[in-house]
């Protein structure tokens, strides 16, 4: 399939990796974690809103569930990143409100945690975001400093012109 036939049609873009059998040690690695979400978001051509967060989970308490997590908003929209120690195995979710290049986001898997495999999902979101005949309402919200704000709800009719 040609990923990037529709995507002119699409609000965003979600790519799904699951690694199978990475290096050993990668999952427990803070700092390569967080290089990769850093790193991928430049090789992406994507713009971060703040840096990288990534946390440890207890291994204490939730031993089946020992690894990390992390992620990273962008103006576009995020990544994120989830790693199972006990399986040496990493879930990658990309998601982005313009088109990127699917073959480099798994490159950067493949640089970073050298999993023996990793299967995909790819999914165009959004659909009819763009088209001009919806059936969307429009919603207006108006300010008071003293009041609580108006909501007005305009349904849209049969006759309605679309803009």
């Amino acid at each position: 399939m040609n990923k990037q036939a529709n995507h002119n049609q699409a609000f965003g873009f979600q790519l799904l990796l699951d690694l199978y059998g990475c290096k050993a040690g990668v999952c427990d690695d803070l700092s390569l974690c967080y290089k990769f979400l850093d790193d991928t978001v430049a090789a992406l051509g994507m713009e971060k809103q703040s840096p990288p967060s990534i946390f440890r989970s207890d291994e204490t308490r939730f031993p089946d569930k020992a690894g990390l997590s992390g992620w990273v908003p962008l103006i576009e929209s995020s990544i994120v990143i989830h790693t199972l120690t006990v399986k040496d195995f990493i879930s990658v979710d990309v998601y982005c409100c313009k088109y990127f290049d699917v073959n480099m986001a798994k490159d950067m898997c493949r640089k970073f945690f050298g999993p023996k495999r990793i299967d995909e999902q790819y999914i165009e979101r959004g659909q009819d975001y763009y088209k001009t005949d919806s059936n969307y309402h429009t919603m207006t919200v108006q300010k008071s400093s003293n009041k609580a704000p108006q909501v007005t709800v305009e349904k849209k009719t049969e006759h309605a012109v679309s803009r």
